[in-house]
C-alpha cells in the first residue's frame, strides 16, 4: 500500500530531531564546548616529583621543599634539584663519582644543619641562597651545560648519580646534622675550626689531607703588592696599626703549622688570626710566607679556601685511593657517622 508523502516528511523530521537534538537535551557536550586540556607545569629547575612506587614513597630529598634565593628572586624547589644546583657549582664534574657524592652530602648536610639553626638572618624568608658568603654557591642546569659544552649529558648525568645516590644521608654528630663546612685544597693538615673561627666543634678538628701541587691546579700562587697599596688595605681593616717604616717590621710573631698555615701574627702592633689578614687581602688561604724586596712585599700561598672540614681536591685523593663517600666524610668530620635523616623540620 502506497505510504502518504505528508507521513515521509514526517519520518524524516522525526530523524533529525532525534538526531540532533536529544544530545543537546541529555547534556552531552559538542567536541568545542568540552573542558580544554590543564597546561603543563611551570618549568623548573628542580626535577619533578618521580612517581611513587606500589606501597613505597618518595625520596627523602624528593620530599622535602625549599624556599631559595637564586639570583635574587625566591623559588620553590625540592631538595634534590636544589643539591644538583649546588653540586654543578662547588665541585668539578672531572671528580671521581665518591667525591661527588662526598660533595651532595656536606651541601645537604650544611643546608639541614643551617634550617634547623634558625636559617640566615640575611634571608628570612628562605632556607638558603647561591651567596657563597652565606649559604653555598649555585649554578641552574642551563648554565652548567653552556660551561660543559659536549660533555653537558654525562657530567649531568654524573651529577644527577650523586644526589639520588646518597638519597638523605647526612654527616651526623650525636644524631645531629653537622655545620659541614667544606673547601678547596689544604697543605697538608686541615684546621680546626677554633684556628679560622671563634669556637670549636668536636668533629671540625685538623687532619692530614692527601692532596699536592701534582693533583690541584693553582697549588701554590702568589699575591705582589706595593707598599702603598699594602699599608691603605691594612689600615683600613685595622685602623689601629703603627705601620710606619719599612713593611718588613710590619709583620711579626708568625705563627704556623707544620704544614705552614699561618694560625695568628701581629701586624703593625695588632694580633690578627692568619684567615683574617687572607680576608683582608684576598689570599687564597691562609697558608703563606711573606717576602720583601725593596718597594714590594710578596705572600707565596699554598691551597685555597679557609681550610676547615672537607678538602674537596682531597676527597678526589681519597676516592681515587678506594674509598667511598661515607669513608671520606668520616675522614673530614671526626667522630660522624654518615646515615639517613629525617628530621620532622623536613618532613
Amino acid at each position: 500500500m502506497a505510504v502518504p508523502m505528508g507521513k515521509h516528511i514526517g519520518v524524516s523530521l522525526l530523524l533529525l530531531f532525534l538526531l540532533f537534538f536529544l544530545p543537546w537535551l541529555w547534556g552531552e557536550p559538542s567536541p568545542a564546548e568540552e573542558e580544554p586540556p590543564a597546561p603543563p607545569p611551570p618549568a623548573s629547575d628542580a626535577a619533578p616529583l618521580p612517581e611513587e612506587e606500589p606501597g613505597g614513597e618518595p625520596g627523602m630529598d624528593r620530599s622535602r621543599r625549599l624556599n631559595v634565593l637564586v639570583g635574587g628572586k625566591l623559588q620553590q624547589m625540592d631538595m634534590a634539584g636544589y643539591l644538583m644546583g649546588v653540586v654543578r657549582a662547588e665541585m668539578p664534574a672531572s671528580f671521581h663519582l665518591e667525591a661527588l657524592k662526598s660533595q651532595a652530602v656536606a651541601a645537604r648536610t650544611y643546608t639541614l644543619h643551617k634550617m634547623e639553626n634558625g636559617g640566615s638572618a640575611n634571608h628570612p624568608e628562605a632556607d638558603a641562597c647561591d651567596d657563597i658568603t652565606c649559604c653555598q654557591a649555585y649554578k641552574s642546569a642551563q648554565d652548567a651545560a653552556a660551561e660543559w659544552g659536549e660533555k653537558a649529558s654525562e657530567n649531568e648525568e654524573k651529577i644527577r648519580r650523586a644526589v639520588e645516590e646518597t638519597d638523605g644521608q647526612c654527616a651526623l654528630y650525636e644524631g645531629r646534622p653537622v655545620l659541614a663546612v667544606f673547601h678547596s685544597s689544604s697543605a697538608g693538615t686541615t684546621q680546626d675550626a677554633a684556628a679560622v673561627w671563634s669556637g670549636s666543634l668536636p668533629y671540625l678538628q685538623s687532619v692530614e689531607t692527601p692532596e699536592s701541587e701534582e693533583t690541584v691546579p693553582n697549588y701554590r700562587s702568589t699575591a705582589s703588592f706595593q707598599a702603598g697599596e699594602l699599608k691603605d688595605r691594612l689600615q683600613a681593616a685595622l685602623p689601629e696599626a703603627a705601620l710606619g717604616g719599612s713593611p718588613s717590621n710590619w709583620f711579626t710573631n708568625i705563627q704556623q703549622q707544620p704544614g705552614g698555615t699561618v694560625t695568628a701574627l701581629t701586624v703593625g702592633g695588632v694580633e690578627v688570626g692568619g684567615n683574617q689578614l687572607r680576608t683582608i687581602l684576598d689570599l687564597r688561604s691562609a697558608c703563606f710566607t711573606i717576602a720583601f724586596e725593596g718597594d714590594t712585599v710578596t705572600f707565596s700561598v699554598t691551597g685555597y679556601g679557609h681550610g676547615v672540614g672537607m678538602s674537596q681536591y682531597g676527597a678526589n685523593v681519597l676516592a681515587q685511593g678506594g674509598m667511598d663517600y661515607r669513608e671520606i666524610l668520616s675522614w673530614y668530620y671526626t667522630g660522624a657517622s654518615v646515615e639517613p635523616y629525617g628530621d620532622a623540620a623536613g618532613d
